[in-house]
C-alpha cells in the first residue's frame, strides 16, 4: 500500500508515513510515563526534595496540555510539517540536557522544554497522517497510529522500572537522542507540508489560550495538595476561566480565529470530544492509583509491577490497530461505545477485587478487559473527531481533541486523588486500599457516562467537504516553503 507524499505525482509506501508520524509519538508518550517509577533513582542522585518530585512530572505535563491547541493553530499558520520537526527538534534537544542535569531546577526546566516540543508533536502527527493517506485507509492508518501510542504507553512503566532497578536514569533521556535524529529525518523526507485554512496568526487568541489553559491546569494539578479551596488554587481556576470565556469571545469576533467555534456545530465533533474528556479522566485517574497499588499493597518492586500492568497497557497496541481496520466495517460509534463500556465494566471489577491479599489471578481478566476497552477506544475517537470536520479543519480539530484529552488526564489525577486522600492514605497497606476502591469506583462511574453519551453519535460521520477549492492554496506557492 502506498499514499501521496511531498507532490502530486510522487507516493511513499504508508509504513514510511506511519513511522514518521509513529516514532515521535512513541517517544512522546514514552516519556509523558516512564519518569514516573524512575522517581527514587532521580530523587537519590539529584538529592532532589518531594516538591522537586512533583515538578519533574508536572513541569512536562502543563506546558504539554497548554500548548496543544497553540500550536496545531501555529501549525495550521507556519506549516504543519514545519512545526513537527521543531518540535521533535526542541524534544530531542531538551532531552540531551534532562540527561547532563545535575540540579533539580536543571531537570526540571528541561522538561517543561519537552513538554513545549511535545505539545508540538502529538495533533500534528495525527493531522499530517490523515492528510497522508487516502480516504480509504485513514480509519486503518489511525488504528496502527493509536497501536503506536499505545506501545509507549505499554513499556514506559516497564522501562521506567528497570530504570529504578540498576541502570543509570538518564538514560531515560539519552535513549530519546538517536530516536529524535531518526524521527527528524524521515519527518524531512516523507511527509509533505500543509497548512489550514487561515493564513495569518491569531496573537492575542494564542496568549488568551495558552495562559488559560497553563492556569486551567496548574490550578487542576495543584487542588489535592493545597487545597480546593486555598487562594492559590481558585486564583489559578477562576483566572484560567475567566480567559478561557475571553478565548472564546474573541474567537467569535476574530475574522482568522485559531479555534473556529463551526467546528462545535457538528454533533459528531461535539460529542467525541465530551467522550474523550470522560474517557481520560476515568481511565487515567484510576491508572494513577492502580499504578501505585502493587507497590504500596503488595510490596513489588517497580519493575515488577509494571509487568504486572501489562495485560492493560499492552491490549491497545494489539486492538487499537483492529479497531482501525474494521471501524468502517462495524461503525465508529459501535466501537466506541463497545470500548467504552468494557473499559467502565473493567475497572469496576478491578475495584471491587482489590484487596490487601487480592492475588494477580483475581485482577489479570479485569486488566484484559479494560485495555481491551481501551483499544476500541482510541484509535475511533480519533477518527471521528478527524471525519467529523473539513480537511483545512483537521489541524485545529485534533489540537482541541488532544487538549481536551490533557485536561480529562490532569483532572481525572486531581478528582480520584482527592477522593482517594478523604477515605485513605499511605500509611497503610489497608488504609492505601480504603482510599482506592472508593475513587477507581468513581472513575469506573465517569467512564461509564462517556459510554452513554456515545450512543448519540453518528454511526458513521460522513466525509466533510472543504469550503475553499483545494485550488486556492496552491496560488500562493511561496508559503508552501
Amino acid at each position: 500500500m502506498s499514499t501521496q507524499a511531498a507532490a502530486p505525482g510522487r507516493s511513499r509506501p504508508l509504513a514510511a508515513v506511519l513511522a514518521a508520524v509513529g516514532i515521535p509519538v512513541f517517544m512522546v508518550t514514552l516519556d509523558n510515563l516512564v519518569v514516573t517509577t524512575a522517581l527514587p533513582v532521580i530523587r537519590a542522585d539529584l538529592g532532589a526534595s518531594v516538591t522537586d518530585l512533583q515538578w519533574f512530572v508536572n513541569a512536562y505535563t502543563l506546558p504539554f496540555a497548554a500548548f496543544l491547541l497553540t500550536a496545531a493553530a501555529i501549525g495550521d499558520r507556519i506549516g504543519r510539517r514545519r512545526m513537527f520537526v521543531g518540535g521533535i527538534v526542541l524534544f530531542t534537544l531538551a532531552s540531551a540536557a534532562a540527561a547532563l542535569s545535575t540540579e533539580s531546577w536543571m531537570l526540571t526546566a528541561s522538561r517543561a522544554v519537552q513538554g513545549l516540543g511535545g505539545a508540538a508533536v502529538a495533533p500534528l502527527s495525527l493531522t499530517l497522517l490523515a492528510q497522508a493517506v487516502p480516504d480509504r485507509l485513514r480509519s486503518a492508518a489511525v488504528g496502527i497510529w493509536g497501536g503506536i501510542s499505545g506501545l509507549g504507553v505499554a513499556v514506559g512503566p516497564v522501562v521506567g522500572g528497570a530504570v529504578v532497578e540498576g541502570l543509570d536514569w538518564s538514560w531515560i533521556f539519552w535513549l530519546n537522542v538517536p530516536v529524535g535524529v531518526v524521527a527528524v529525518v524521515l519527518a524531512t523526507t516523507v511527509l509533505r507540508e500543509s497548512r489550514g485554512g487561515a493564513v495569518r496568526l491569531d496573537p492575542l487568541g494564542l496568549l488568551l489560550s495558552a495562559t488559560g489553559m497553563l492556569l486551567l491546569v496548574w490550578g487542576v494539578v495543584d487542588g489535592p495538595d493545597h487545597g480546593w479551596s486555598s487562594v492559590r488554587v481558585l486564583s489559578m481556576l477562576g483566572g484560567g476561566a475567566v480567559l478561557l470565556t475571553a478565548f472564546v469571545a474573541w474567537q467569535r469576533r476574530n475574522s482568522a480565529p485559531m479555534l473556529p467555534l463551526s467546528l462545535f456545530r457538528s454533533r459528531g465533533f461535539t460529542l467525541v470530544n465530551i467522550v474523550t474528556l470522560t474517557f481520560s479522566a476515568g481511565t487515567f485517574g484510576a491508572v494513577f492509583l492502580l499504578a501505585q497499588f502493587f507497590q504500596v499493597v503488595q510490596g513489588l518492586s517497580p519493575l515488577d509491577a509494571g509487568i504486572r500492568t501489562l495485560p492493560w497497557t499492552m491490549a491497545p497496541m494489539v486492538v487499537a490497530p483492529l479497531a482501525g481496520i474494521f471501524a468502517d466495517r462495524l461503525g465508529v460509534r459501535n466501537l466506541i461505545v463497545a470500548g467504552q463500556a468494557l473499559l467502565a465494566a473493567g475497572i469496576l471489577w478491578i475495584a471491587l477485587a482489590s484487596t490487601t491479599d487480592v492475588s494477580y489471578g483475581d485482577l489479570v481478566i479485569a486488566f484484559a478487559l479494560s485495555g481491551v476497552g481501551m483499544g476500541l477506544t482510541f484509535a475511533p475517537i480519533s477518527t471521528m473527531a478527524l471525519a467529523s470536520v473539513t480537511a483545512r479543519e483537521r489541524g485545529v480539530a485534533s489540537g482541541a481533541n488532544n487538549t481536551i484529552r490533557e485536561l480529562g488526564v490532569a483532572v481525572g489525577i486531581a478528582v480520584l486523588a482527592s477522593i482517594f486522600s478523604s477515605t485513605g492514605d499511605y500509611t497503610s497497606r489497608q488504609a492505601f486500599v480504603d482510599g482506592l476502591v472508593p475513587a477507581v469506583v468513581v472513575g469506573a462511574c465517569i467512564v461509564a457516562v462517556g459510554a452513554i453519551v456515545a450512543l448519540w453519535l453518528p454511526s458513521r460521520p460522513a466525509p466533510v467537504a472543504d469550503e475553499v477549492p483545494p485550488s486556492v492554496p496552491e496560488a500562493v506557492p511561496a508559503l508552501q516553503h
